[in-house]
């Protein structure tokens, strides 16, 4: 789907580059040896973790289910949620084109993937895994969202960032 045809887009044709709360999700996809699946994004040119906005019609768990899929190609079951993601200095970004946006994301995590991760859209030039101790530079909000999932493992307790 294009941009001009997602809900965000057709909403950004309404209200142009005014702030706009997005709700969303992300994911931390890990293979069996520790590694992390990200996409180096077109829009910053640099590395995050797959993940979108909302569509009409979805719940959250369809909506980063989707997101893998038209990011990575990966089809990704039995996902979790482990953190929550809304700190306006973290979450609010001004685009390349001028709009800015505000994300709400749930954070899920899985272990549990079917297919080759490969670029499938032009929201993303590269994918690749990731040792968590080797990153690439990331964005701010998808470090700190890595930075989670590691407290996450550790205590087993939900993360509000």
């Amino acid at each position: 789907m294009s941009f001009a045809d997602s809900y965000l887009g057709r909403l950004r044709q309404l209200v142009g580059n005014r702030l706009v709360l997005v709700p969303g999700a992300r994911i931390v996809i890990e293979r069996d040896d520790g590694r992390i699946l990200l996409h180096k994004r077109t829009d910053f040119d640099i590395w995050g973790l797959p993940g979108g906005s909302a569509e009409e019609g979805e719940n959250i768990e369809t909506i980063i289910v989707r997101e893998v899929a038209e990011e990575t190609g990966l089809t990704v079951q039995d996902v979790k949620p482990f953190a929550f993601a809304s700190h306006p200095r973290y979450e609010t970004f001004e685009f390349p084109n001028g709009d800015r946006t505000q994300f709400f994301a749930l954070i899920f995590y899985t272990r549990s993937f079917r297919g080759e991760a490969t670029v499938m859209d032009d929201e993303s030039s590269a994918v690749g895994w990731f040792a968590p101790e080797a990153l690439p530079d990331l964005l701010p909000n998808m470090a700190r969202s890595i930075e989670a999932y590691a407290r996450f493992k550790k205590t087993g307790e939900f993360q509000m960032i």
